[in-house]
């Protein structure tokens, strides 16, 4: 078995786990991905005995194989211990006929912290072995920001620097980034939206002057992004304790298959389900749930990317992305591992912003993928629908996933809930017929409707002071990089 991952653009650029996770993205662009995925077969009778932990090494154990064992349980020990509200880490909820899975438990409020918890650990243990320091460079639509600053923050050796656009987070997200302590942590607001933020540091990764001089400071340039595949692969985990679940309260039977509805943008949490399926987890169908923004609706329709449209700022704003990074881990897989095929597909969207599938690899992406899209006032509807008729408050996004569940024709569907509704609360209020004025305030106006307490981390934000208040130009990312590494040394 093959014990090295590769690029999804360069097949002969090999290396190990832990080597992937220090670097994050491939010199020449490609995201790395390890080709003997679809030969692992998990036990699901073994998992549906093992608690969230041991389920968690069991998973990860085929696809680290460079950790040692006692460093891969150590990892999942510090990363799981007291750090969710939830001592299931993500719970199911029955919400009508759609049985909800609540990934907002940890540190965060959101869903990036079941892998951003874990990160941080993964990639300590892997700087051990290189006698270096990193620099993590991570843009964000709004969650991962917060939770990777949270994971990172005085972690030794590593420093962070962390881009949202400047105006396009919640003002929830905003706080809790701009509030962020931590000796190492490098917070900045960029004039443009989440796109231009993720190009650049892309480009930034690819850049030869920087990586020189990172270099010669014996720094490691790596990202907290789901492009990084010790961001991806922890969240597999969750869609086999969703089937655990299942199984346990006697909903399916050991080896039914079962759906999912996936609110996403970046097409990690979806891609993630896609690895447990390759792993073994019965799959009837997947459901991306995207918002206004639908590049992938289009894409799962016809076989057509094309970013070139209106970006299209909405109350789900970690959706609000025209550039699917993951999607070119999934043409990989679906291509037969064509490395020359999602090299032309990448190079088409860099060049002219589309690209196009051919047939045969569409259809057999359309045979396991459905798809939806909701825009805001039928997001809004959503949320609204569901509290009338199940007394359960969903943040926007979360009600975008249920809602394309609602109308998959397969039962049961698990609906992935990614965030708290505190965090958007306005937008909640407002879609409950409420209006207020402030966010803060909002929040406590919600907790009278919401069944569940305002999360600790959040209810602190009132009180915290703005600790980053830089907003910068695209242009100067990289000088604000270079900042970051003198001051890491």
């Amino acid at each position: 078995m093959e014990k090295y991952y590769v690029s999804t653009r360069d097949k002969n650029r090999k290396i190990s786990p832990k080597k992937a996770i220090l670097e994050g993205i491939s010199p020449e662009g490609g995201l790395y991905v390890w080709d003997d995925l679809d030969t692992i077969s998990i036990d699901l009778e073994q998992i549906c005995k093992q608690s969230y932990q041991e389920n968690a090494f069991t998973i990860l154990r085929p696809l680290l194989m460079d950790f040692r064992d006692e460093e891969l349980k150590e990892c999942i020990e510090k990363a799981y211990t007291d750090s969710f509200s939830s001592s299931d880490i993500t719970p199911i909820r029955k919400v009508g006929d759609i049985y909800v899975l609540e990934l907002f438990h940890g540190p965060t409020s959101a869903f990036k912290d079941v892998a951003l918890t874990l990160l941080p650990q993964l990639m300590k243990t892997a700087l051990k072995s290189e006698d270096a320091k990193a620099m993590i460079l991570t843009a964000t639509s709004g969650d991962t920001g917060k939770a990777a600053l949270e994971g990172f923050k005085d972690v030794e050796d590593i420093g962070i620097c962390v881009f949202y656009p400047d105006q396009k987070v919640s003002q929830i997200q905003y706080r809790q980034m701009a509030t962020q302590k931590g000796n190492n942590v490098k917070v900045f607001a960029v004039e443009g939206n989440f796109d231009d933020a993720q190009s650049k540091v892309k480009e930034l990764f690819m850049d030869l002057d920087l990586e020189k001089e990172a270099s010669q400071k014996n720094i490691l340039l790596t990202s907290a992004n789901s492009i990084n595949i010790g961001r991806l692969v922890p969240q597999i985990v969750y869609y086999f304790e969703s089937y655990k679940y299942l199984v346990n309260h006697h909903v399916i039977q050991l080896g039914d298959k079962v759906s999912f509805s996936v609110p996403t943008g970046n097409f990690g949490d979806v891609l993630a389900g896609y690895y447990a399926y390759l792993m073994g987890l019965p799959v009837q169908r997947f459901y991306v749930a995207s918002n206004a923004n639908h590049v992938l609706t289009d894409f799962l329709q016809t076989g057509i990317y094309d970013r070139n449209r209106e970006f299209i700022q909405t109350i789900s704003p970690s959706m609000d992305i025209l550039i699917s990074s993951n999607l070119e881990r999934l043409l990989y897989y679906m291509s037969g591992k064509d490395t020359d095929f999602v090299n032309a597909c990448m190079s088409s969207l860099h060049q002219t912003g589309r690209y196009q599938t051919p047939q045969e690899i569409l259809n057999k992406i359309q045979s396991l993928f459905g798809c939806a899209y909701l825009d805001d006032e039928q997001t809004k509807q959503g949320i609204r629908e569901v509290y009338n008729k199940e007394g359960v408050v969903l943040d926007p996004h979360s009600a975008i996933g249920y809602m394309t569940a609602k109308q998959a024709e397969e039962r049961p569907v698990v609906s992935l809930a990614t965030a708290s509704p505190y965090k958007f609360s306005q937008d909640v209020l407002e879609a409950l017929g409420t209006t207020c004025q402030e966010e803060l305030s909002a929040m406590h106006s919600l907790q009278k409707i919401c069944t569940d307490p305002i999360p600790q981390g959040l209810a602190q934000l009132e009180t915290l002071p703005i600790l980053h208040k830089e907003v910068i130009s695209i242009s100067q990312m990289k000088d604000v990089v270079k900042q970051a590494m003198e001051d890491l040394l």
